[in-house]
């Protein structure tokens, strides 16, 4: 009788553990439990040293990581080093952007040497070139003038790359909030950014170009070169306005934007909007990816700490974005945001499905 009861109970839970396991694989929905299984791809994550147990985390966790070269901070070239070795050890779980210097802007041979570099970096591997915000914000001329992304000298920089179908990562001006003082800003982290790098603070730079000209460069490089397939960083600087991220998207069929330090921006608008910010990713579902802008170097010493801070940073995210659960959001001064709760097939392309053409 006992035997028979055991037995019973056993069944019991198989049966109880099947049905539930088919409710969770029907659902529309993931769960929290489900952020490990989920492919996913942090498209913006600056990974700048060979130690390779934080790409092995990632991994652990179903995250392929895209590391972008930056005109700032080490050598391009030490960066470009960096990424052609990972890239060799782990091509199915690593991809990076190239990306050229603007020092020698006015110089010699500027356009051959940056084609130059472009082919050096494509050869290596690159899943494409990044410019970043130096273009627009403190590059200048001769005579003091600012350069912008769309200046006459570039142009035969941005042809080639049409002419090759060499996909762009531009991350041209910066958050709004950059041309605030800082107590009116929206968000903590960028109230700490621009405290600390007062030189992009163009609020203090009134003699430098504006947030519209910023976005006009940009809309200028989109309608000179519609074949470049080209790819917003941050929003697209447009992250205080997802009605001005989709009214570009809208424009430009060859543009799509990754949302690396700007998911603050969207939780923000949530607060007060989210049904509106909910409907926005699920209309760009396929022109939306996922990613962090956050990185690690070898000044990552203590390895145990920055791996728990990522694993605690991209399981957040998940939850916000694929459940209805409330997140704590350090830069909203420690605001609960429910999540947006986005279909599966909205998570998986935003988070996978999109991206994939980086490791191609």
């Amino acid at each position: 009788m006992r035997d028979n009861l055991i037995l019973w109970l056993v069944l019991l839970a198989f049966v109880a553990g099947s049905f539930s396991g088919c409710i969770s694989r029907d659902s529309e929905f993931y769960s929290a439990d489900d952020f490990q299984t989920v492919q996913k791809i942090d498209v913006h994550f600056h990974y700048e040293t060979l130690d390779d147990r934080y790409l092995l985390l990632a991994d652990s966790l179903n995250l392929k990581l895209v590391s972008p070269n930056v005109d700032a901070g080490r050598s391009i070239s030490e960066q470009l080093d960096i990424a052609k070795e990972l890239k060799a050890r782990y091509p199915d779980k690593f991809a990076f952007f190239g990306t050229f210097g603007v020092d020698h802007y006015g110089g010699e041979d500027f356009k051959g040497r940056i084609i130059t570099r472009i082919d050096t970096c494509m050869a290596a591997g690159a899943s494409g070139i990044k410019i970043w915000k130096n273009i627009g914000m403190t590059l200048k001329d001769s005579v003091g003038s600012y350069v912008m992304a769309d200046d006459p000298e570039f142009a035969p920089v941005f042809a080639y790359m049409e002419e090759n179908s060499i996909r762009l990562l531009a991350h041209l001006g910066e958050p709004k909030n950059c041309w605030l003082p800082l107590e009116e800003m929206t968000l903590d982290n960028d109230r700490s950014y621009f405290r600390n790098n007062p030189q992009y603070h163009m609020y203090l730079h009134p003699e430098a170009p504006s947030y519209e000209d910023q976005i006009g460069a940009r809309d200028n490089l989109l309608d000179r070169y519609p074949g470049i397939p080209f790819t917003g960083a941050h929003l697209g600087s447009q992250e205080w306005s997802i009605d001005e991220v989709a009214k570009t998207l809208d424009r430009f069929p060859a543009y799509d934007v990754e949302f690396s330090a700007r998911i603050g921006h969207l939780q923000y608008q949530a607060i007060t909007e989210p049904k509106k910010v909910r409907d926005f990713m699920i209309k760009y579902q396929d022109r939306i990816m996922y990613g962090t802008d956050v990185g690690v170097s070898a000044r990552n010493s203590d390895y145990a700490a920055t791996a728990e801070s990522l694993v605690k940073r991209w399981k957040d995210h998940f939850i916000w974005l694929a459940t209805d659960e409330a997140v704590i959001v350090d830069d909203l001064d420690g605001k609960s945001v429910k999540g947006l709760q986005l279909p599966k097939e909205v998570i998986d392309k935003i988070y996978f499905a999109n991206a994939e053409k980086f490791f191609r």
